[in-house]
């Protein structure tokens, strides 16, 4: 039956729905900035509707994947497109905090929808090689959205259009991927052998499990945590922050590109230890660096978070095989959920640097510089623990074979 769909156009809409999901990542970033001067917000208010993003993520993403074989992924698109619209709506029409708070969670909401929708979605449509380079193709869009999204706030808001003119070009995406989905028949569900609840749910408290659950809380951080604020700390640095960002998502969706041949050649452990390893590394450059040398500290960060998320949730698939798709989902939800409590936490060491630094006599561009570049530095201590962890894990794993699957999730 799965034969006689529309496979091109089912596809396409996925990655229509997952740029989607990149714009609001990059667009909100780059009007951050001007949404706290619009309605006085300080960072760490900022960072409590960033985190918004990330928690409606992991809520909608873990109940997609729990339900997708009762739901089916044509109801839950249909929800993910309410989701976003509403959510888009509402930011344009924002009030102030608390409108800001809610608008951020419905489009973090409809972003989970998309992953549980899609990923399984895709699975179902293609198989063996053809499912793992579609797949592939599919989550080149998350980075590749951000550096289109990036590269559009930066211009538009160059050219003087406001934050709620770049709000309504994310309803682009979203009306395409609506029309393209409007009317399709969508493969059915299928479960695959190991899909028993109570298989994955022992399989959760492993220690295998256990240890990757951590370490994907620190992932996240390290990943999401400086792109997030690029716009706010290195924009006073003589870097555009959004050329910072386009950059480092370009680097990352051409290092997922050729994800395969690289987890061949280093094993999942020891990526995941190079990645930790050139992180911190390019985190410490930015809190360093001003003017050009920042691009050059965007290469270094981008090259160490590139195979986090998908190695993290292929290390999941393959080490932990009968946690399933929950065990997946789990794992990505904690890297969402870990990225929505720091959020505000980032915010705070913020505006206490910047407290710190006016009592010192800074001000202006030179105040906003060293109040950013000091947590920068504080943001360091994530990939230099996972430096640690990730070592252990080297050592740990070092006898299990690694085969040289190419992950499927960004």
């Amino acid at each position: 039956m799965n034969e006689n769909i529309n496979k091109s156009a089912l596809f396409n809409a996925s990655c229509f729905a997952l740029i989607t999901t990149a714009f609001t990542f990059a667009i909100r970033a780059g009007i951050l900035p001007e949404l706290g001067v619009k309605f006085d917000l300080n960072a760490e208010q900022l960072g409590f509707i960033n985190s918004m993003w990330f928690l409606g993520f992991p809520i909608s993403m873990i109940l997609g994947g729990l339900f997708y074989h009762k739901l089916g992924p044509k109801l839950i698109m249909q929800i993910a497109f309410v989701a976003h619209t509403l959510g888009i709506v509402m930011t344009i029409y924002a009030g102030g905090y608390t409108s800001l708070l809610i608008s951020t969670l419905f489009i973090g909401f409809g972003n989970g929808c998309t992953e549980a929708a899609c990923n399984p979605m895709i699975a179902d449509m293609y198989s063996g090689l053809k499912m793992n380079k579609m797949l592939n193709r599919f989550h080149m869009w998350f980075p590749g959205g951000i550096v289109l999204g990036s590269l559009i706030s930066k211009f538009m808001t160059d050219f003087g259009f406001g934050w709620q003119m770049q709000m309504w070009v994310l309803m682009i995406p979203t009306v395409i991927y609506a029309g393209l989905f409007f009317g399709k028949a969508f493969p059915k569900p299928t479960v695959e052998g190991v899909t028993s609840i109570s298989s994955n749910i022992k399989a959760l408290f492993s220690p295998v499990f256990i240890f990757l659950f951590f370490c994907m809380a620190l992932t996240a951080i390290s990943e999401f945590g400086p792109q997030q604020w690029a716009n706010i700390v290195l924009s006073a640095s003589g870097a555009s922050g959004m050329l910072i960002l386009a950059l480092t998502t370009g680097v990352m969706a051409v290092g997922r590109f050729f994800a395969g041949p690289v987890v061949k050649s280093l094993g999942q452990t020891g990526v995941l230890l190079g990645g930790a390893i050139f992180a911190t590394l390019g985190i410490y450059l930015f809190s360093v660096v001003t003017g050009p040398m920042a691009y050059f500290a965007a290469v270094v960060f981008a090259i160490g978070v590139c195979y986090f998320w998908p190695v993290m949730v292929g290390a999941v698939a393959q080490r932990v095989p009968l946690s399933g798709a929950l065990g997946m989902s789990i794992i990505g939800g904690v890297g969402m959920f870990s990225t929505a409590i720091f959020q505000p936490i980032i915010g705070r060491w913020i505006d206490i640097s910047r407290e710190n630094k006016l009592a010192e006599g800074l001000t202006g561009d030179a105040l906003e510089l060293a109040a950013g570049q000091e947590t920068l530095l504080r943001m360091v201590s994530f990939p230099g623990i996972l430096i640690i962890l990730f070592a252990i894990f080297f050592v740990w794993q070092k006898n299990s074979k690694s085969t040289a699957a190419v992950p499927t999730a960004h």
